[in-house]
């Protein structure tokens, strides 16, 4: 039998717990945020200890993400990442000795296990958010999960989503917002999407990032506007997201993955500051406020 969120429909959200972070609820604003792909270790690292210290200087709870395999990639050439083993090694580095709690996501029912040893939560990509085997398998580990909405499902699709995570016992779940296929290597964001996932009753997070992308836009990889995540990112807290997902990078233009929708990383702590001021005034109640 099916058991949906006690908060289900009544427009407040669960409280779940990540590592050693408490988000949603009537929680702080909270940042999921690093390169798109792991490229080396170094890179790892370097946004990670920038993250650690973010999270000191802003009072600001911080998920680590990257991916150690991008199994949709636009072209069969472009870099994917270091694969599971070695990108898990390093995102257990990140957790160890940083010490943020870390996200990255799966592709397959065979990744599960040996993902579960490392990460603190999971995540679902957009364009296998209607995997139904996927996201069960996923949920029996009881991680929480980050399922992010496929371009092409509209808000009220996932409710079904989730319902498929909740039937194996996990209230543990995200909902990421990232923009919605339109026309042509194009997406286009709708802030009413927040506040109807929001009604499911579990955290919403915006992909500000993701949400600026074109995808397949430079023919054998994807564009971006980067100009938009910032104004992109204030809409959707004060259309009342709980939680902001940014892609950032030393050097974007370099990212060997979505470098065009990245943020440099003397972009951000201004960004963060400007969204937890607006997420106070909406009404929530921040950590320190």
């Amino acid at each position: 039998m099916l058991k949906p969120s006690p908060c289900l429909g009544t427009g407040h959200s669960n409280r779940v717990k990540i590592g050693n972070l408490t988000v949603g609820g009537n929680g702080p604003l909270f940042l999921i945020a690093g390169p798109c792909v792991i490229e080396n270790k170094e890179i790892t690292l370097k946004v990670a200890r920038f993250l650690k210290g973010l999270a000191q200087r802003v009072k600001i709870p911080i998920i680590f993400k990257s991916s150690y395999d991008k199994a949709n990639r636009t072209s069969i050439d472009s870099f994917r990442g270091p694969g599971l083993n070695k990108g898990l090694e390093i995102l257990k580095e990140v957790k160890a000795g940083v010490g943020l709690p870390v996200l990255s996501d799966i592709h397959r029912v065979s990744e599960i296990e040996r993902a579960a040893e490392i990460l603190d939560i999971i995540q679902i990509p957009a364009f296998l958010s209607r995997q139904t085997d996927l996201i069960m398998e996923a949920a029996k580990t009881n991680l929480p999960l980050n399922i992010k909405k496929g371009q092409f499902l509209s808000p009220w699709d996932m409710q079904q989503v989730v319902l498929k995570a909740v039937s194996r016992g996990n209230n543990s779940v995200l909902l990421t917002e990232r923009g919605t296929s339109f026309g042509y290597n194009n997406l286009i964001v709708d802030m009413r999407s927040i506040f109807v996932m929001k009604n499911f009753g579990f955290p919403v997070v915006f992909d500000a990032t993701h949400g600026v992308q074109l995808p397949g836009g430079q023919v054998k990889s994807s564009g971006g506007q980067r100009e938009f995540v910032a104004p992109l990112a204030r809409a959707a807290i004060a259309a009342g997201a709980d939680g902001i997902f940014l892609e950032i990078h030393p050097e974007p233009d370099s990212a060997l993955s979505d470098g065009p929708n990245t943020l440099p990383l003397e972009q951000v702590e201004s960004l963060l500051v400007m969204l937890k001021e607006i997420h106070r005034i909406v009404g929530r109640k921040g950590g320190d406020d």
